[in-house]
């Protein structure tokens, strides 16, 4: 092909909370694929918050983002070209293409979706990633039982919001946590959860003790510090935490606690996780989400950047809350 591939590399490791400049936009010729190959031209690309711990030079449970190489995400695309037996043309696929507007791949990470009844998009959240991050965290970590209280912080979240609203089918008793009125809103309103409280409106403590009387018997926690440590002075005797995220100090913050001895007091289960550590989640979340969602039934939120020269920037306001629902960068 004679078009051009654009690119964006890791430039430099941020020191704290990253910038446009840790980032640097490049064109090369777009690849051509060899036997075995497929090329996949994308149309949306995943921004996450996960992205920022892997910039980092650091023993994580990934291996750190090389620099000067195409910062890693997941993607949704056309198979444009292949030379892949288990592939053909035209085939909508998701990836870990990556941020840039091509990719070859061998097809062991290719995964051909129908964007009939979801749309395209919707693959890297709701029915992605991050669906299935909700999916196994709620139902084998904290394993909820009709008329149980579970909290969900970052609600508005890719993550938080899918959470929410499967517990809800549960029978459970929801309260989200979210930063300021409108997010809270969209939480109650669009989202069904019984409550919101907004940590941002000074009154963390008083505003959640309000919002679950019978104390808090599941966790899915996203954010962690002042968040966290507010839902561990509320927890019941035997409550089971599920550990996703900890994105208030992904950027090297510290995350104090408080209230830890809540843990042993409390007999609590608290189990950070990883969704690719247990693929076994994937085939019976997909299956759920995939109909859920192609139904109606499951609601969620995009916010949508367009071309991909606003990636760096999409990122960056992903890592301080300025998203609402999954963070994507439309690139076709």
């Amino acid at each position: 092909m004679s078009e051009m591939n654009k690119q964006w590399l890791l430039a430099s490791r941020p020191q704290g909370v990253p910038t446009e400049a840790n980032f640097r936009l490049v064109e090369t010729p777009v690849p051509e694929p060899v036997e075995g190959q497929v090329l996949v031209r994308h149309h949306f690309m995943s921004l996450d918050p996960y992205m920022r711990g892997r910039m980092d030079d650091a023993k994580s449970y990934a291996a750190s983002q090389a620099l000067d190489a195409v910062m890693q995400g997941g993607t949704v695309g056309e198979v444009v070209d292949s030379r892949h037996p288990g592939f053909k043309a035209g085939q909508m696929v998701v990836g870990a293409g990556g941020w840039q507007q091509y990719s070859l791949s061998d097809g062991r990470d290719l995964r051909v979706v129908d964007t009939g009844k979801v749309p395209a998009s919707a693959w890297l959240g709701s029915v992605g990633m991050p669906g299935v991050t909700a999916w196994h965290g709620l139902n084998r970590i904290i394993e909820p039982k009709k008329g149980e209280t579970v909290v969900v912080s970052a609600a508005t979240g890719a993550v938080g919001s899918v959470v929410g609203q499967l517990a809800k089918r549960k029978g459970c008793r929801v309260v989200g946590i979210a930063g300021g009125a409108e997010k809270c809103r969209i939480v109650t309103e669009e989202y069904g959860f019984d409550a919101c409280v907004d940590y941002k409106a000074g009154r963390l403590k008083e505003d959640l003790k309000a919002a679950t009387p019978d104390g808090i018997d599941g966790n899915f926690e996203n954010v962690g510090g002042e968040v966290f440590d507010a839902i561990l002075a509320r927890m019941n005797a035997f409550g089971r935490v599920a550990i996703c995220g900890l994105i208030s100090g992904y950027s090297g913050e510290s995350i104090p606690l408080r209230n830890v001895r809540s843990i042993l007091v409390n007999r609590l289960l608290v189990r950070g996780f990883i969704v690719s550590d247990d693929m076994s989640s994937w085939p019976p979340a997909l299956e759920e989400l995939s109909g859920l969602v192609g139904s109606g039934q499951l609601r969620y939120r995009e916010t949508i950047a367009e071309g991909i020269e606003s990636a760096p920037g999409a990122f960056i306001g992903l890592l301080a809350g300025r998203n609402i629902g999954k963070q994507v960068v439309r690139l076709a």
